[in-house]
Formats: structure tokens, sequence, C-alpha cells
């Protein structure tokens, strides 16, 4: 079974009345197309094309009509954003030939527009055939055409979904999935943002000036793993960050960005992100490689014919762990760091 992951996605706000159409004449005035979810997320079909399962971290709301922000009249560093209804077919086509398209809403943004504003996310996501994940302690159960089925469950640094500063919920929750379907799949949105948040380390993590505590991603990675999940997909630093073998699972720690469409500072190197896939026999991974992509505009995105990313990872998880980090070779193929190159 071929699991090919993304990291966060946005397609378009309609809570900014100002930027909205600015964005769209300015997307079809410097790149000739449209700023509609579906011509947005055309580019990634190809790089999706070959996964049975795709899993996406959906950042935002997706619903219309009147809301409750979550953002006060003088917040700083208050960011909203709620998808047009239009964003969840578009998001079931990006895996169009996959059995499944997953959609992880235990995120910042999932509230965007209050707590109805989930409610109307995964009403969309569900009537567009896309799972969601991350709205309570139940792992997503994903139903196979070969008969087998899997679990899903996401998590992020928030009470009001699975929290991953709790680890011994995390294990508590992974492991029933585990017996419940045998092979688990982790999704958390985890860990500092930003061009200095590149590094992962063994300890908390702390966001913005506040110093909000976003959790321990070598501990969370940790306690999934030893509860028996198979793979774990990190995503929130908007920046990519190591990939780590335990035994024969895989953590990816930061997808980066893959597609945001949105009011977003995307400098070098939070426009680059890729696309991880495995290909899992049970509960082991098999193979894995990275396909990399670069935003060359908010919502403008292409396989980066620099591949950048793939060097990137292979640096940061020579550095980050120097025993089990992965090996990236020229292709996006993932390799054990004792691996020799070809």
């Amino acid at each position: 079974m071929r699991v090919c992951a993304g990291g966060d996605v946005t397609l378009g706000t309609n809570l900014d009345t100002l930027w909205a159409p600015l964005a769209a004449r300015r997307m079809r005035a410097l790149f000739g197309k449209s700023a509609a979810p579906d011509s947005l997320v055309a580019p990634l079909r190809m790089l999706f094309a070959d996964a049975d399962l795709v899993l996406l971290n959906v950042e935002g709301a997706i619903g219309s009509g009147r809301f409750t922000s979550k953002c006060g009249k003088h917040s700083k560093h208050c960011y909203a954003f709620r998808m047009d209804p239009a964003a969840a077919p578009a998001l079931r086509s990006v895996g169009d030939s996959a059995a499944m398209v997953v959609g992880n809403v235990a995120n910042n943004h999932a509230r965007d527009a209050g707590d109805d504003g989930v409610d109307s996310t995964i009403a969309h996501l569900t009537r567009a055939r896309v799972l969601a994940t991350g709205d309570d302690t139940l792992a997503t159960a994903v139903l196979m055409p070969g008969g087998e089925t899997l679990g899903v469950l996401g998590f992020y640094t928030s009470t009001e979904t699975p929290d991953v500063r709790d680890l011994a919920a995390v294990r508590r929750h992974v492991a029933r999935a585990v017996a419940t379907y045998g092979t688990v799949i982790v999704t958390a949105h985890i860990g500092a943002e930003g061009v200095d948040a590149q590094r992962t380390r063994d300890s908390v993590e702390l966001f913005l000036e506040t110093k909000i505590d976003r959790g321990n991603p070598v501990a969370f990675a940790r306690a999934a793993f030893d509860a028996g999940a198979t793979l774990v997909f990190a995503h929130g630093p908007h920046v990519l960050r190591a990939v780590e073998w335990h035994d024969d699972r895989l953590a990816f720690y930061s997808l980066g960005n893959l597609l945001t469409y949105g009011p977003f500072n995307l400098v070098d190197p939070m426009n680059r992100g890729v696309v991880a896939c495995a290909d899992i026999v049970g509960q082991r991974v098999v193979g894995a490689d990275l396909r990399p992509t670069v935003q060359i505009a908010p919502g403008v995105i292409q396989p980066d014919p620099s591949r950048r990313a793939l060097t990137l990872i292979d640096s940061l998880s020579a550095l980050d762990f120097p025993a089990t980090g992965a090996r990236i070779d020229v292709w996006g193929e993932i390799l054990r760091r004792a691996t020799p190159w070809p």
C-alpha cells in the first residue's frame, strides 16, 4: 500500500474581503491562473498519481456565510483562514486515482471560523468523499479496495484535539487504534515555526513571544512508535525538517508548506515542501521517497527543478539524527544512513 502525504494546504480565504479579490486579480495577471481551488491544486495531481492513500493537512476552515472569528479586534500575530466550499472537492481531486483522501483538521487554523466552522469543514469534506481526522481521539478508519482497513489519527497542541503534549494519552490513543486496525498512520501539527525552526531537537518547542508550548516532536514520535504506529507525518513549522528511521518505520518531522494560497510569508525556505510517499506492508515501511516542490508565489506550486528539498532534508537528518537519520539520494529515495551511495 502506498501512502503519500503533503504538509499544509490552504486554498484561499473568504474571511479577508480585501485580500481575496486583489489576490485573484494578481494570480490572473502574473501567472495566467484562476484562483479557484480546483485550478490551484492541478499541479499536485501528478505528484500523488501513484498513491493508494493521500493524506493532507487542511490548514483552515471550509465554509461560507456568517462566522465567529478567533481573532479579536486588536489581535497581533492572528491569522484566520476559511476556504470556499469548492476547496473540499478540490482536495479530493488531488488524489483522483487514490482510493481515499484523508484531511487532518487537528491544527491551529481549523477553528478560524469558530467551533461551528469545524463542523462545517468536516461536513464539506464528507460530502466531497474526503475523510477527516483529528477532530476527536478515535482514529479514522480507512477502508482500502483490497479489503484492508487502517487507522489515521491526527494530533495538535490543543486540548480541543488529541494533544501532542500529553504523551501518556498519545500512547493510549495510538495503542487503541493499533489494537483495532493493526496499521496506524499518525499526523501531527507540532513544533515551532519559521526560518529558525528547521532543526529537530528532543525538547519542548515554543511559539511566538507568548511562548506557547508546541510540543516535543521527538518525544511525540517516540511515544507514537512505542504504541505501534507505522508512520508519523508532522507539519506546522512551515519549513522542512529531518526524516528519521525507527527500526522499519519512519518519522517525517515536517513536510513544510505544500500549497498555501493566502496572505503568507513564503521567503525561502518556507516556499519549499515535499510530497512524502511510503510503501507499507502490515506495520513495516518497505520503501519510501520524496517529491520536492516549490511555491514561486503563494498558491503557485510546481515540482522543484533544483530539488533543493532533498539536499535540505538529507543534511538536516544527518545533523539531528546522526545514527538514525535517513539518507536522501538524488532521486528522492529514502535510504538508511549506513547505505552506501550507488
